[in-house]
């Protein structure tokens, strides 16, 4: 049994139609990236698997238990932390953890002792007397998720953790992030920065305009993006004439050249039955008398994948 599943899950506000029969399956243990443009759907999901919105239709569950149903025995196995954390006045570090703590029946020594282990285990000790308003982004971001760990939830639904991080601040959460993974934590973390989640992530879900597109080891979106490739050919002179000429050519879907340096910027479709091999450009180029400088194939990666399934729609 999936620890979190959905099954043809449909959020609709008015005619707007913001999910539309969403169906996932996460395992025990998996960190699953969810990657969608803004507006997709990512934000709704997260939510109703926070137990914060309720479905129009359909149904979710996690570990076994339905969502709407049985909200009072999910919200003690989850973690959930938005985009932007809601902060006290005049708290510091550890008193902002203390009251959550005593809000999940965790008191006495027991409480102090969950209190300083999570500090630890997010890098925060050094602040626990600071005060919470005072903190930077990167700060607050990891204070939110140490509010969450206090109870030890088995299953963590993050909203873009990494919104807004300077770069050595989004460094600290990935690494933070890959810590729990290896904890056992089921991870549910959606993002913009897509390289990252390729870094974290050994499953990923694509959404658009309210459905989704694909779901999967990122190995399997790799594969199936991989059926194209592009290549940058950078010729010595004549690069209009260069483009013209492999317009021509059966698999090439689109060029696109750089009038200052005479790059070319080249799709190309691997199909088996064209025959076309990528090695084979340079010599159409150089047997018309073309001159290169240089050819690089563009590598595969998330970013890529992503932009080669999905059309920038939104609900």
């Amino acid at each position: 049994m999936p620890m979190i599943e959905t099954i043809n899950l449909t959020k609709k506000y008015g005619e707007l139609v913001a999910l539309n029969n969403l169906n996932l399956a996460i395992e025990d243990g998996d960190c699953f990236g969810f990657i969608g443009p803004n507006g997709a759907g990512k934000t709704t999901t997260i939510k109703i698997l926070a137990t914060l919105l309720k479905p129009t239709w359909g149904e979710a569950r996690i570990a076994g238990k339905v969502i709407g149903y049985q909200n009072p025995q999910i919200r003690p196995i989850i973690g959930y932390v938005p985009d932007f954390m809601g902060a006290y006045d005049d708290m510091v570090v550890s008193e902002y953890l203390e009251f959550f703590a005593a809000c999940y029946n965790i008191h006495g020594k027991q409480r102090d002792q969950v209190v300083r282990d999570v500090l630890d285990l997010t890098d925060l000790s050094y602040k626990a007397n600071s005060e919470v308003n005072g903190l930077s982004r990167g700060m607050s971001q990891r204070l939110s998720v140490a509010r969450v760990l206090l109870h030890d939830p088995k299953v963590l639904l993050l909203d873009e953790p990494a919104s807004g991080l300077d770069p050595r601040a989004r460094i600290e959460i990935r690494e933070l992030l890959k810590e729990l993974r290896r904890m056992g934590k089921t991870i549910v973390i959606s993002s913009h920065i897509l390289h990252e989640l390729a870094e974290l992530c050994n499953t990923v879900g694509i959404i658009e305009q309210g459905e989704l597109i694909f779901s999967g080891p990122v190995s399997e979106i790799m594969s199936r993006a991989s059926m194209g490739t592009i290549v940058h050919i950078i010729v010595e002179d004549r690069a209009e004439q260069a483009a013209q000429l492999l317009a021509q050519v059966h698999g090439i879907t689109q060029i696109d050249l750089t009038q200052h340096n005479g790059t070319l910027r080249i799709d190309v479709t691997i199909d088996p039955e064209s025959g076309l091999m990528v090695s084979e450009l340079p010599n159409r180029l150089i047997a018309q008398g073309f001159r290169l400088c240089s050819m690089q194939e563009e590598q595969v990666n998330l970013e890529t994948a992503f932009m080669r399934l999905t059309k920038g729609l939104v609900s």
